[in-house]
């Protein structure tokens, strides 16, 4: 019987606009192979554009608000497993190389491999930072060491690849699920040459640059002020030149997981994705936060190898929230009760067939140990293939037509010619929060400034929603009788 193998290649802040095949300037031909040998998810989204949140997601298949990640430096639920847990219960070898962010500690991580995962092959960051010396540690910080000439051998990136080379050598033979997670190119964004001074500028044209902001909430003009760009005179475009270069580099390392994997697991399925993009002063914003622009929430999703036809588009929206039932899809696994995401199998094998799903965006904090960002922030919003509807629970909301203003440059939310699609949206909106069983969930998500036929309610729809649960597993008991409940979601009595 043919084994079944996954490699999981990402990176982080690596927008859909930093990718050659999606259409950017800057150099990643070892990524584009992949759009060249299999197939490109044109218009895929995070569930949160921060890191924690949004691999917390991936490697769970529950949003961050259900999973109790919801902003960096927040653990996952005890109840939550990952992937590594879930597959490694049926005898399936699980190895996590690289950033993990999701075990509550600071940027870098504990050093100590979860459950689930091979603790030979576990190397977070902080694993890195133990290799190095003090002054190593302050040099792997600083961004201007990139003019320093160093090493590939230093950056961490390498090291990631390292290890990954050594586990599909051992494990090529055998079922596995293995996932290479860079830091790269996030900030400092380190890299050796030729890649540290291969770009000048990567500026290029967007519209979104010269957004005035004068129709978005509050929220968003608070923080272009903070970047000290709200007057689109005084921006300068364009993903960095040291972060593209670190980008490219990185690039060369997917490059040299890939030909390991296509050598000696050729039957394998691997995929390249990123936690979330970067705005890069689209906007007037800086890094990412709670929004739903194409520049920071839209990510490269491609898969190649196993059952993926080559060199296809898949053109619809879907979410990052389905790559975990995805996972155990192929690996033969049933998708657990709880999972609020569903298998991309179909679409791998027919790429005409949309899954006729929304994606859905969230936003909390963007961490918990500093005020960056705002602080508290809720944003729910969701994603269709032809429009954007986000509400800021504290501030304005937005919608756009993504089909005719594709940089989400004019905020129709009150245009009454859009008001049948908005409210449709909007339910769509309230109903996956219910379904989600969202605690931040409650009446004012529903009664919105434009949302004439909502009225405020204490018991908001007055509904109980307990956790379901796979065969096996405790079922939680009814508060009204003690017994075991026989309906997840009742009328509350």
């Amino acid at each position: 019987m043919a084994k079944k193998q996954i490699v999981w290649i990402m990176t982080d802040t690596t927008g859909y606009n930093m990718v050659g095949c999606y259409g950017s300037k800057i150099s990643t031909p070892n990524i584009d192979s992949m759009a060249e040998n299999g197939l490109r998810f044109e218009r895929a989204y995070t569930c949160q554009p921060v890191c924690g949140p949004a691999r917390s997601a991936l490697f769970t298949g529950l949003f961050p608000h259900s999973n109790g990640s919801w902003g960096n430096s927040m653990p996952l639920g005890a109840d939550v497993k990952t992937l590594g847990q879930r597959l490694s219960e049926h005898g399936i070898v699980c190895g996590y190389i690289g950033k993990w962010h999701l075990d509550a500690g600071d940027y870098f991580g504990w050093g100590i491999c979860p459950d689930g995962w091979e603790k030979k092959y576990w190397y977070d960051m902080k694993c890195y930072l133990d290799e190095l010396t003090d002054k190593e540690r302050l040099f792997s910080r600083d961004a201007d060491s990139s003019s320093k000439n160093i090493p590939a051998s230093f950056t961490y990136g390498y090291r990631v690849t390292e290890r990954a080379l050594a586990f599909i050598r051992e494990h090529r033979d055998e079922d596995f699920f293995l996932v290479v997670s860079y830091d790269e190119p996030h900030g400092p964004s380190l890299c050796p040459e030729p890649y540290a001074s291969m770009y000048d500028s990567c500026a290029g044209t967007n519209p979104a640059w010269d957004d005035d902001l004068s129709d978005k909430p509050d929220c968003l003009r608070i923080w272009a002020e903070t970047t000290g760009e709200k007057d689109p005179s005084k921006r300068r475009g364009g993903i960095s030149p040291r972060v593209a270069a670190c980008n490219s580099y990185i690039d060369s390392q997917i490059g040299r997981v890939l030909e390991c994997a296509r050598k000696l697991a050729p039957a394998s399925l691997r995929l390249f994705t990123s936690d979330h993009g970067d705005a890069a002063h689209s906007h007037g914003l800086s890094a990412k936060g709670p929004a739903i622009f194409d520049e920071i929430a839209r990510v490269p999703l491609i898969f190649e190898g196993a059952c993926v036809p080559e060199n296809e588009i898949y053109r619809h929206v879907v979410s990052h929230i389905d790559l975990p039932a995805t996972v155990l899809d192929y690996m033969g696994i049933p998708r657990p009760v709880m999972f609020e995401g569903e298998s991309l199998m179909p679409q791998l094998a027919d790429p005409g067939r949309p899954t006729n799903r929304p994606a859905h965006v969230e936003f909390g904090r963007y961490e918990i140990d500093h005020d960056g960002f705002g602080g508290f922030q809720p944003m729910r919003a969701v994603i269709t293939d032809e429009y954007k509807l986000a509400l800021h629970l504290l501030d304005g909301d937005e919608m756009y037509d993504t089909a005719n203003d594709p940089y989400d440059l004019k905020n129709v939310v009150y245009d009454k010619e859009y008001a049948a699609a908005r409210d449709a949206l909007h339910d769509e909106l309230i109903d996956w929060m219910n379904r989600t069983r969202d605690p931040f969930r409650g009446y004012q998500w529903q009664c919105r400034p434009w949302r004439k036929d909502k009225r405020p309610s204490w018991n908001v729809d007055g509904f109980t929603r307990q956790r379901e649960n796979d065969p096996g597993e405790y079922r939680q008991l009814d508060y009204s009788t003690g017994l075991t409940m026989e309906e997840a979601t009742r009328k509350k009595k």
